[in-house]
């Protein structure tokens, strides 16, 4: 029985093996389909590659683990972990009988039919093959993910892509003319986009704003006539060079469709795309648009900028503006910064940096700085960014008491304590070199102390009653719950009501103010810190912009209030208590009001006679009518956006003509018809009751009735 045992610990043993070595081979997979998907989007690599990868990624995980090697005792102890009936027994298998003792012996036949009972399948051997599995099917979707945008950056490539010949970008098949044998049109882009000329032999044309088309038709009959029409109604005749060759040339400005028309036989619409140059981009990294530099700090502004463009990039400039004085009596001097950036190579895209010395420009504290960013492309267009501003902090004019003497004041004493603080820090400052640094460290504590005391008394206009008050009413959360509650509306009150020790429920301030004395909270809490930690120049400017922050607060304080009277008409004494109503007649307020004429009326009823003509042919001049004058206003779209709205166009004039159309035609019209006619205005409508039927609002308003 002991070697019957033994076998089973080798079987289990063995099943161990095969789940470890079946999980590493699925983790393998999904790891070499992953790094396969990379190679196939990027280099384009063969499904051998994502073997070699499997093979490579399954050998080193079985050279690290080395599954093979794990021996029994493992096994024996993980049952006797999981089976408590074994008495941490299971090991006794193992031994010979001989080395066996007298009790061993017992306990060994005791085991064996438990030990005989224990199945080989165990979920724990399993949880690595689980997750491995797992892991191989859901890595098949980023897998998906990730090689369609192989179609993305092919296109991408296509696009910056420039061939001199055979250039094939629209690959659909076009109808044309049977007269026609072969066409050949060669483009050729502005100078300034820095494009070689590519030909093509689709009608479709998609070519640069401003590029030449040359047009070659070569024929398989004898042509009185050859000419292009395009969609503005001006048509242009194609010489005869040879026999059968016919050419014309022209300068597209603007997108459109064209159509070619042999001895009065018309083709299809061709799409006409112009791709326009769009002027640079600018997105200026840093600085913030409205930056302020306090006391203390670097009295400069380092500018980082990003420009884009389409072909690229001739020149930029920085433009600033100094404001110096106030009043009447500000000045301001302009002047042109150079990044300091060569643009010979006119790349379309540049990461610009240059650093602005205040000082350089004569600035001061109190002046602002004011610059905008402008960029030229090879195409002479100019973008300039927006305004930014930098503002040099004056510390004198913080300190002065100008403002506080007149006007109307609504802030206590203790409000105007911050600068008695700095002057002080400047103050401790200047003394540190006479003074020990033990009275320099107890003057800086004190000052410390004195700024948490300023710092709670603002506290209690934002509802902060104490610095521990973190989270109040903490221990009332389930008093609404506790059934002893049960209609007690003064509980519920007290949990839901505004009070004004709640930090988040002051309501002493509207929001943009109370955001403001949070952040000079936060503030002060930096200073605070700074001078518990002795080192008031590190304090100073948190110092100074909490103050900033506070004369803005001040300012905002102030309000204005326009004096008003009511001046009544002078009252006649000899009709006065006569009740003589005659004169008071009803008002009649008469009004005509025209509807206006709705300009997509007739696209609203084309889509009608499309609908009557999925089932019966059009009978009556008016439906053609209805669609004549929706087909001008798809063609008039058509030739500003030709690769939405051309297909429709296309299929409207063969169902005028025709009078008949199939439902693919019709729907390409609809879509198209759709896509133009505005989105619906929402009409007002009653608000749906919640589920409960509106008890839970009736019965909080009357608990708010007692």
């Amino acid at each position: 029985m002991a070697e019957q045992g033994r076998n089973k610990v080798d079987q289990l043993r063995q099943r161990y093996i095969q789940y470890q070595l079946l999980a590493d081979a699925f983790f393998a997979a999904a790891l070499a389909a992953l790094i396969w998907s990379f190679g196939y989007t990027i280099y384009n690599l063969s499904w051998i590659w994502g073997m070699l990868a499997f093979l490579v990624i399954y050998g080193f995980s079985l050279l690290l683990s080395r599954w093979w090697k794990i021996g029994v005792k493992p096994i024996t102890a993980f049952l006797n972990l999981k089976y408590p009936d074994l008495e941490e027994s299971s090991e006794l298998v193992l031994k010979e009988s001989s080395d066996l003792t007298l009790l061993e012996k017992m306990q060994l036949v005791r085991i064996e039919d438990i030990l005989d009972a224990v199945p080989l399948s165990q979920k724990q051997f399993a949880y690595r093959l689980r997750l491995g599995i797992l892991f191989f099917l859901v890595m098949p979707i980023f897998c998906w993910e990730i090689t369609w945008l192989r179609n993305d950056w092919r296109i991408e490539r296509l696009r910056q892509a420039t061939p001199l010949t055979g250039a094939k970008k629209n690959n659909i098949a076009e109808k044309i003319l049977p007269q026609v044998s072969a066409v050949s049109i060669k483009i050729s882009p502005p100078a300034y986009t820095h494009k070689a000329s590519r030909e093509q032999d689709k009608f479709t044309i998609e070519a640069e704003e401003g590029s030449t088309i040359n047009w070659k038709l070569s024929l398989n009959v004898q042509a009185k006539r050859v000419e292009l029409i395009f969609n503005n109604g001006e048509k242009m005749l194609l010489k005869n060079t040879t026999e059968s060759d016919y050419e014309a040339q022209r300068s597209i400005s603007k997108s459109g469709f064209y159509q070619v028309n042999i001895d009065g036989k018309l083709s299809d619409l061709y799409q006409l795309q112009a791709i326009r140059d769009n002027p640079p981009v600018i997105h200026i990294k840093s600085p913030q648009q409205y930056t302020y530099i306090d006391a203390g700090e670097a009295p400069r502004v380092a500018i980082n900028v990003a420009l884009d463009d389409d072909y690229g990039i001739s020149n930029a400039f920085i433009y600033t503006t100094v404001a110096k004085g106030s009043g009447e009596a500000v000045k301001f001097k302009e002047q042109k910064i150079d990044f300091g950036t060569s643009f010979s190579t006119q790349n379309p895209h540049y990461d610009l940096q240059k650093t602005i010395n205040l000082p350089s420009l004569n600035m001061e504290p109190g002046d602002e700085l004011y610059f905008y960013v402008q960029a030229q492309d090879n195409h002479n267009q100019q973008t300039r960014s927006d305004v930014y501003i930098v503002s040099l902090q004056d510390t004198a004019q913080l300190l002065s008491m100008d403002g506080l003497l007149s006007g109307v004041n609504v802030k206590p004493e203790f409000f105007r304590s911050e600068r008695q603080i700095i002057l002080d820090s400047e103050k401790l400052l200047r003394d540190r070199d006479s003074i020990s640094k033990e009275a320099f460290n107890t003057r800086s504590n004190e000052l410390g102390n004195d700024q948490k005391l300023l710092r709670l008394r603002y506290g209690k206009f934002l509802g902060e009653e104490a610095e521990s008050d973190i989270n109040p009413k903490e221990e009332q959360e389930d008093a609404v719950s506790d059934p002893k509650n049960f209609g007690n509306a003064a509980v519920v009150l007290d949990k839901y009501s505004d009070k004004h020790d709640n930090a988040e429920d002051a309501q002493f301030f509207d929001p943009a103010i109370k955001a403001q004395l949070k952040a000079t909270l936060t503030e002060m809490w930096k200073a605070e810190l700074q001078l518990r930690l002795y080192k008031p120049e590190v304090a100073l400017p948190f110092e100074y912009k909490a103050l900033r922050l506070l004369k803005d607060l001040q300012q905002k304080s102030r309000v204005y209030v326009a004096k008003t009277a009511y001046n009544p008409a002078p009252l006649k004494m000899e009709k006065r208590l006569t009740g003589d109503l005659s004169k008071i007649i009803q008002p009649v307020d008469h009004q005509t009001i025209k509807p206006g004429d709705d300009e997509y009326g007739a696209l609203k009823n084309a889509i009608g006679v499309l609908e009557l003509l999925r089932y019966e042919k059009i009978n009556s001049n008016a439906d053609i009518h209805t669609l004549q004058l929706a087909n001008q206003q798809l063609s008039e779209r058509a030739s500003a956006q030709p690769e939405l709205y051309l297909p429709a166009v296309s299929a409207l004039r063969k169902i005028i003509s025709s009078g008949k159309a199939n439902r693919n035609e019709i729907s390409v019209v609809e879509k198209a018809i759709q896509r133009l006619l505005p989105a619906g205005k929402l009409l007002p409508s009653a608000p749906q009751n919640a589920a409960d039927m509106g008890l839970s609002s009736g019965y909080y308003k009357n608990l708010g009735n007692k």
